[in-house]
């Protein structure tokens, strides 16, 4: 969405934050170029699902002056700790800067809503576009284009339910903790911290670390009955579930 007016200024990241991939950076600093601010959470399902395309434009436009952030304000208590932050950045591959969002510092300066949520500034640091949640990605390429003075394909959708127009079914709610019963969506997520495993409907899944993990997906939206099973060593924090094409 473009933003209203033209001069909402970017805020400023607050000093004596963790950084990782790069040393600490200052918005006053980036004067010149687009900056693309994006919220998220390792522990998120709708993050990871967010981050692919983050990732591409980082590869697709950096060179021609995008600077792609990454906020890491957490959402989950696992997700709280800089060192784990770091070693998410690692294992997701995260090649652009993020700064570990210490106590939502840098989320109230932006009035944030949600994750994802991410906005775009134009070379002068003022709001050009932004985005809450999923979704939006054509729009959200093409803003970085204009800025860029560039004219190129945009990104093939990187899931069918990414595709313009193309129609979702309402997905069950999010439940808090350990969850098994009936639910629609196109795919269950859950929030897990610990080492250990869980079986989901008889199938054994491996938790070697905190953070968000697919249990099931589906082509279409569908209405499943979750048998979830939690080992030892493992604590579900939430059981999500994210949206699918409608049959």
């Amino acid at each position: 969405m473009r933003a209203p007016v033209d001069h909402i200024a970017a805020p400023p990241f607050p000093a004596a934050m963790p950084w990782i991939n790069v040393a600490m950076l200052r918005m006053d600093q980036l004067l010149g170029r687009p900056v693309l601010i994006e919220f998220w959470d390792f522990c998120r399902p709708n993050s990871l699902r967010t981050l692919p395309y983050l990732k591409r434009w980082h590869e697709r436009y950096a060179a021609a002056g995008l600077r792609v952030i990454g906020v890491h304000s957490a959402g989950f208590p696992p997700s709280d700790d800089p060192e784990a932050v770091r070693r998410a950045v690692a294992r997701l591959q995260v090649r652009y800067p993020v700064v570990v969002d210490v106590e939502h510092q840098i989320w109230r300066l932006y009035d944030n809503l949600g994750w994802p949520a991410r906005y775009l500034f134009n070379q002068r640091s003022r709001l050009f576009e932004y985005h809450y949640g999923e979704g939006g990605y054509e729009e959200t390429e093409r803003a970085i284009q204009e800025l860029l003075g560039i004219d190129a394909p945009l990104l093939a959708p990187l899931r069918p339910e990414d595709a313009p127009g193309a129609v979702l079914a309402p997905q069950s709610a999010d439940v808090a903790g350990a969850y098994s019963g009936p639910y629609e969506a196109g795919a269950v997520w859950a929030v897990l911290d610990g080492e250990g495993e869980v079986t989901v409907d008889g199938r054994r899944i491996a938790v070697p670390h905190a953070g968000a993990y697919e249990l099931i997906a589906h082509a279409h939206s569908t209405r499943g009955e979750l048998a979830l099973s939690i080992g030892e060593g493992v604590r579900c924090l939430a059981v999500c579930f994210t949206p699918g094409l409608a049959r």
